[in-house]
């Protein structure tokens, strides 16, 4: 093994075209014994195993129960924020974008404003964020609705937010901030009583024991012994964090990444945190598509800005979007208005996701001083004005037998339908478009001598009628004045008590409508 402390260099990392950070040139090999830590870890690896419940591989692991807190949260904040937010232009692959690419737009922006000599690891002191307040961000996501807040703890640029030992003189203890933003956030947000998360990703595009690895076929393993292991025992032991956002595999399998052999760990209570930590399906490159049955992990993400489908329908899901729909996770100064999701848009992909029994999680991109843009503070108070009058037909809900009622669908389009748990459930209809006629058509409810309807946030009865063709109800809207709606915008949700079933089929020219 090197006899250096690190492979990084002592100094803020250099970044040849395409190679970023150095190999230090001094480094000489003999042997060693394990170091007391890593001896002790290997130990204390082996008593978990040993005594728990779950085996590292993944049809043991499968069988692992989910946490019931993150179905009940439905509402979660992503936060892309690292070196990459100080150019903040078009996205957080900026140094990729830029090294290895050579994108013409990232390198043109980057020459006229930087100079063609500056290096991505400057902006390492650039990342400053003196104006971060983790209480007023906490608040915001409160404000949001949001119940769990999961932070890049790591971005594929190496760079970490908490003082990691295997992130020497590139983390944000020892340049830019000198704090510790991962345990400032998570304390705010749990005074706040929210749950926290933490995005780690797993490959650093330019560490040179993961290009040696990848350079071997990854038939050694030496970055992930070295440094991603030991990083993701230190962030679950020290942060104790509810939820691991795992990412960036690298071309890497689970095996490579010893996986199952870090969830293991976690779920035999290794971190102390079995009892609520929630793990994502993003750990190598061998796992096999949603569609298949056979897809491995805690819940699923599938794809980035993954959308509602009925592959999704058998397994506990997240959609990950970004309120920025020009590409970037990160903040981009270059973004226009017209690039941003509107509240109705953001409503829409909510509401979708719960019908189809996901979970959102919203991101935003904070600047590199540490603050949380006020366009997107406008959709989440947005979001969070909607939530607290419709929140019971989307927090601690399931999916109804069907998911949605209409041929079309969209923001301003649609009926989806969401469910309280039970056996006798109220059944929610979002209405995303309001009709002409003040009738709303419903095919899938059938209502009952008991049935009883109401708006939320609306103190006005409203009256229904059984269809004229026998199937469904038609849910008759009395006029109204804007002072008794809860919203002039929309969506609006109307709870339907004592309602059955109707169990005609759905039509085959709406495949994202299914019956389950």
């Amino acid at each position: 093994v090197p006899a250096s402390k690190s492979t990084r260099a002592t100094s803020a990392p250099g970044s040849d075209a395409g190679r970023g950070l150095e190999k230090a040139s001094h480094m000489k090999w003999k042997m060693v014994l394990p170091s007391p830590t890593s001896f002790a870890l290997c130990c204390s690896l082996v008593a978990v195993f040993a005594a728990g419940k779950y085996e590292p591989n993944w049809d043991s692991l499968m069988t692992r129960p989910l946490p019931e807190w993150f179905d009940e949260a439905k509402i979660g904040i992503f936060l892309h924020w690292g070196v990459y937010s100080v150019p903040s232009f078009g996205n957080e692959w900026y140094w990729y974008f830029h090294d290895s690419l050579r994108d013409h737009n990232v390198v043109a922006f980057h020459n006229r404003t930087y100079g063609y000599r500056f290096k991505y690891p400057e902006f390492g002191p650039m990342f400053t964020a003196e104006l971060f307040n983790p209480d007023e961000w906490a608040k915001i996501f409160k404000d949001a609705g949001a119940r769990y807040v999961v932070l890049t703890s790591k971005h594929h640029e190496g760079f970490t937010l908490w003082c990691s030992k295997e992130s020497f003189n590139w983390n944000a203890c020892d340049i830019g901030p000198k704090r510790n933003l991962v345990e400032d956030l998570t304390k705010s947000v749990r005074r706040a009583g929210l749950r926290m998360g933490l995005y780690h990703s797993m490959f650093e595009w330019y560490h040179p024991l993961f290009q040696q690895d990848k350079a071997n076929n990854f038939n050694t393993r030496r970055y992930v012994d070295e440094v991603y292991y030991p990083q993701a025992i230190e962030l679950n032991t020290l942060y104790k964090p509810d939820l691991i956002w795992s990412d960036g595999d690298g071309g890497g399998n689970s095996s490579y990444w010893r996986a199952p052999e870090l969830l293991a760990w976690l779920y035999n209570d290794g971190a102390g945190t079995a009892d609520k930590v929630v793990v994502n399906d993003r750990w190598g490159v061998d796992n096999p598509p949603i569609a298949s049955g056979h897809h491995h992990g805690g819940y699923f993400n599938g794809d980035d800005q993954q959308t509602a489908n009925p592959d999704l329908l058998r397994h506990k899901w997240e959609s990950a979007f970004t309120v920025d729909t020009g590409g970037a996770w990160g903040y981009a100064r270059n973004r226009a208005l017209d690039n941003l999701l509107d509240a109705r848009a953001l409503l829409h992909r909510v509401i979708s996701a719960v019908a189809y029994g996901g979970n959102v999680l919203i991101d935003i991109g904070p600047t590199h001083d540490g603050r949380i843009a006020l366009i997107f503070q406008q959709r989440l108070r947005e979001l969070g004005t909607w939530l607290r009058v419709n929140g019971e037909a989307i927090y601690s809900t399931v999916k109804w037998r069907a998911q949605n009622d209409t041929a079309s669908h969209g923001p301003r389009a649609g009926i989806y339908y969401t469910a309280s748990k039970g056996d006798s459930p109220t059944v929610y209809a979002h209405m995303m478009a309001w009709p002409q006629d003040g009738r709303l058509m419903l095919t899938q409810p059938q209502p009952t001598n008991g049935t009883v309807v109401r708006m939320l946030g609306c103190g006005v009865p409203m009256s229904f009628e059984k269809s004229a063709s026998g199937s469904g109800m038609v849910v008759v809207i009395p006029p109204l004045a804007p002072p008794q709606l809860p919203s002039a915008e929309g969506p609006w949700v109307f709870s339907l008590k004592g309602v059955g079933w109707e169990r005609s089929p759905p039509p085959e020219s709406h495949p994202e409508r299914i019956v389950v």
